[in-house]
């Protein structure tokens, strides 16, 4: 009976044996499935990926009239994405908030590859179109060089002498990853329409719009780990229809159509998994943006192998568990581990090939009778490595905006990035006083539903082992709860950037259970398009009455404290 499947894999035959089970009662939707199959049958190559995927494999496998939908819905609402974040990208001229420090780092990789040293008033020189005032000595900076990196890759673009040359690679990112995330919700949920609400939630979303409008490191963070999770899940379908091809060959190449029990013993190997190794280098990239990407990088592999041990065990593979560990868990490791170290280690190169750079000599004048057998590039970037981490644990200074991770969900304490009260009479200000800003704060609507919907999660996840929901949760915990680990540092809000799309992702998901089953009466389903259309047109007007706050413009001061919802967020 070890064989015997009871999950449904084809159309009962009329007359074969199990029609008689088909025959069951026309309101419950079984007409057609078989519950049991002969071993044989249970154990083809169709039949096993039918279990393990289902029917819908890729977006080859929508009929054709959707596929083009498929690509249309995700660039149409990265499209509206980027109208809202490039429009206007150039207000203020500011260097805002923290670009103070990341936008002339990106100047200086740009001209030298590594972070040099900036004089008194320098932010007046770089803002008036004069950034080469750098000066020749290096500069210590406690963040890695991805973020930028792609920061500097717009100034090259169009010019370090205008702000949106500053801020076009985090426009561009920010862009891209809402194609990311509608192409991500249509994968997990199959669902067009899920897709599409999902990547619109997120291009409306004010905390994202300001960050990809803002030249800081968190934005880069989230949509390298955003593609690790894509990479993941494509993964996750390659490493099914792999196990489920070798395992059908196994059986079939057997006299009574079945794999024998030492094949079953841990089933195959998989061979190279080159989803995985792509997941590998996104997140040495968001490793390489900001050391956080480290708990994406644990909490994402452990995920996946937990994804292939499920595998193992509903193909009926007997040993799954010590299986899946030898052959899935150890080549997971391998896949992933070494080569994130060894892309983020590639980031470093400007440092390397420098011979200035911030303590890139240090080994040369610090001997070591234990570490010396290793180059003196390495040690003095262990140091540098060293010293940045004993920065960030001692880092709790206090700071007008600072926000405890118990309030990122409830939207306690948003940063304000930038404030200003424009003179009467100068362009936009026809009243007496006039308010221009930029306030990070997520469109409440969206957030506060995020943050129920994550508790329902916890429920289908341990209660009807949703793998999909339990994958949601993985990008929230992985993003957020290791904040708690630090109680004592200074946090902000805009930190939370790096797990939103899963804070979306747990959104759509809530929506879809609203939404209803194709299966569902006509009724049902009618009802639940309306209540879904009616919450993403609150959400987009919503987000229409803030636009004003997160895009600087300039607006009367009474129409500026009528956004304030929370005496918090000023």
């Amino acid at each position: 009976m070890g064989n015997v499947t009871q999950t449904p894999t084809r159309p009962a035959e009329a007359g074969s044996a199990g029609s008689a089970a088909s025959a069951a009662p026309s309101g419950r939707n079984l007409e057609g499935h078989r519950w049991v199959s002969r071993p044989s049958e249970a154990n083809t190559p169709e039949a096993l990926k039918e279990r393990l995927i289902g029917c819908v494999r890729s977006w080859r496998d929508y009929p054709p009239s959707l596929r083009l939908w498929f690509w249309l819905i995700p660039v149409l609402t990265a499209a509206l994405g980027g109208v809202l974040r490039f429009v206007r990208l150039d207000t203020p001229r500011n260097l805002v908030f923290d670009e103070t420090y990341y936008v002339k780092d990106g100047y200086s990789f740009l001209i030298s590859g590594y972070e040099r040293a900036w004089p008194e008033k320098a932010n007046d020189s770089f803002i008036a179109g004069n950034p080469g005032v750098l000066l020749d000595s290096p500069e210590y900076v406690v963040h890695p060089p991805v973020g930028k990196w792609m920061i500097a890759a717009g100034m090259w673009l169009f010019g370090p002498d205008n702000p949106f040359g500053w801020r076009f690679g985090a426009a561009l990112t920010g862009t891209l990853s809402i194609l990311l995330l509608a192409l991500i919700a249509q994968k997990l949920f199959r669902s067009l329409t899920l897709g599409a609400v999902a990547g619109l939630l997120l291009a409306v979303d004010g905390h994202h719009l300001v960050m990809s409008r803002t030249s800081l490191l968190d934005i880069f963070l989230m949509f390298w780990v955003l593609a690790a999770f894509g990479a993941l899940l494509m993964d996750r379908d390659d490493g099914r229809r792999r196990l489920a091809e070798r395992l059908g060959r196994q059986a079939a190449a057997s006299a009574d159509g079945r794999p024998s029990p030492l094949q079953l013993a841990s089933g195959p190997w998989l061979g190279i998994r080159w989803w995985r190794l792509a997941a590998g280098v996104c997140l040495g990239l968001a490793v390489g943006t900001k050391w956080s990407g480290l708990f994406f990088l644990a909490g994402f592999g452990l995920m996946t192998v937990f994804w292939d041990l499920s595998a193992r065990r509903i193909a009926g593979i007997h040993g799954w568990i010590s299986g899946g560990i030898l052959k899935d868990g150890i080549p997971a490791f391998l896949s992933i581990v070494p080569v994130a170290a060894l892309t983020y280690a590639a980031s470093w190169t400007g440092w390397f090939r420098s011979q200035d750079a911030y303590f890139r000599h240090w080994a040369e004048t610090n001997p070591s009778a234990d570490w010396g057998w290793l180059p003196n590039a390495v040690r003095s970037l262990a140091h540098y490595h060293l010293e940045a981490y004993k920065f960030h644990q001692g880092l709790s200074s206090d700071h007008p905006y600072e926000a405890s991770a118990w309030s990122w969900l409830v939207l306690g304490r948003p940063t304000s990035f930038f404030y200003e009260s424009p003179k009467p009479g100068s362009p936009g200000c026809g009243t007496g006083s006039c308010t221009m800003a930029i306030l990070s704060v997520g469109n409440p609507l969206i957030w506060w539903s995020a943050a129920i919907c994550l508790g329902i999660l916890l429920f289908w996840w341990a209660g009807r082992r949703d793998w999909r929901a339990g994958a949601v949760l993985a990008g929230v915990a992985a993003g957020y709860l290791p904040w708690f680990m630090y109680p004592e540092r200074t946090m902000f809000y805009f930190y939370a950037v790096s797990f939103e799309p899963y804070l979306v992702l747990a959104l759509v998901y809530c929506l879809g259970l609203v939404l209803g089953k194709r299966t569902d009466p006509p009724w049902r389903r009618r009802s639940g398009l309306y209540l879904v259309t009616l919450f993403v047109v609150t959400a987009v007007v919503v987000s229409a009455f803030f636009y004003p706050v997160w895009a600087a413009e300039t607006i009367p001061y009474q129409d500026w404290r009528f956004r304030m919802w929370m005496p918090s967020w000023i």
